[in-house]
């Protein structure tokens, strides 16, 4: 199992993270966990192509989660073979709505596959890249979900989970992954320190959640349960036994020099486990560290 981080950022423009998404590797699966704007080009940048995903989680429709969702539909596509199964996409409602609107025969990107299916332009690159027959229009295999559902493969799993963010104008989900008895639990966008959640999250190898902003600098109460301050992600990790935590979805304040050293330091005096500043485009160890001999 190898988790790679494609977007750790937030909606708030960067320049050194992209919006949400995260990649697990099984091997028999590639896993991906929503697909932000920009976190299609981490994907590439870490050595994927659209046709190596299998499976797409979405957890909710905000667009910093979601914007690169047709750039994987459609390149995978366009791109991989003929014979390939359909990407499978599991997420909230109105998932299915959204995938027509997208997809459908009258939806936005409609024009742009007929044009693929009929050129003779597009029919000669088909052929080219060992097309046959009629090409065939993309119809991902879609799931609508609701906490407590379960999606399994080939020896793994992922349940959906509850999440706080931004019920009830959108349905939101957490998700944990159960392979090789080794778990990885993704909070979405999740905010407060919630008992169900830490209930969902309990005893987890890796806990990779939302951290958007410190602790005292948000805006209302409502904004501090609908997102999440750093020492309300580590009281969360704590209580609920993860051995590593890696933080994600960080505002640019966080990357501002000694604000995030600030960040760990305090959380380390909640949470004793591993604690990980996540960062785009890399690979997060699923077992924590051994101690480096200097040489």
């Amino acid at each position: 199992m190898k988790l790679v981080l494609l977007g750790t950022g937030t909606p708030a423009p960067s320049r050194r993270r992209m919006g949400a998404g995260h990649l697990v590797d099984l091997g028999r699966a590639v896993i991906v966990f929503d697909h932000g704007p920009g976190a299609h080009q981490r994907l590439i940048e870490a050595g994927y192509r659209a046709q190596d995903v299998t499976h797409l989680f979405l957890t909710h429709h905000h667009y910093d989660h979601i914007l690169d969702v047709p750039r994987l539909i459609l390149t995978r596509w366009d791109h991989g073979p003929q014979d390939q199964p359909e990407l499978v996409i599991a997420g909230p409602p109105p998932l299915v709505r959204m995938a027509g609107l997208m997809l459908g025969p009258d939806g936005l990107f409609a024009p742009d596959i007929a044009a693929r299916i009929g050129s003779p332009v597009s029919v000669a690159v088909f052929r080219a890249r060992g097309g046959t027959g009629e090409r065939r229009w993309p119809v991902p295999r879609l799931r609508e979900l609701a906490p407590g559902d379960v999606v399994a493969g080939d020896g793994w799993q992922v349940t959906a989970g509850p999440a706080y963010h931004a019920q009830p104008h959108l349905a939101c989900l957490s998700y944990r992954l159960d392979c090789d008895g080794r778990s990885i639990v993704y909070s979405g966008d999740n905010g407060g320190v919630t008992d169900d959640f830490i209930a969902f999250a309990a005893g987890c190898d890796v806990l990779v959640h939302m951290t958007h902003f410190l602790a005292g600098t948000e805006y209302s109460a409502d904004y501090r349960r609908m997102c999440a301050a750093h020492s309300d992600v580590a009281e969360t990790a704590r209580r609920a036994g993860a051995r590593i935590l890696v933080l994600t979805h960080l505002l640019p304040q966080l990357d501002t020099p000694g604000v995030g050293e600030r960040m760990l330091a305090e959380m380390a005096r909640v949470f004793d486990g591993t604690i990980i500043l996540g960062a785009d485009g890399m690979t997060v160890p699923l077992a924590p560290p051994a101690a480096a001999v200097a040489t």
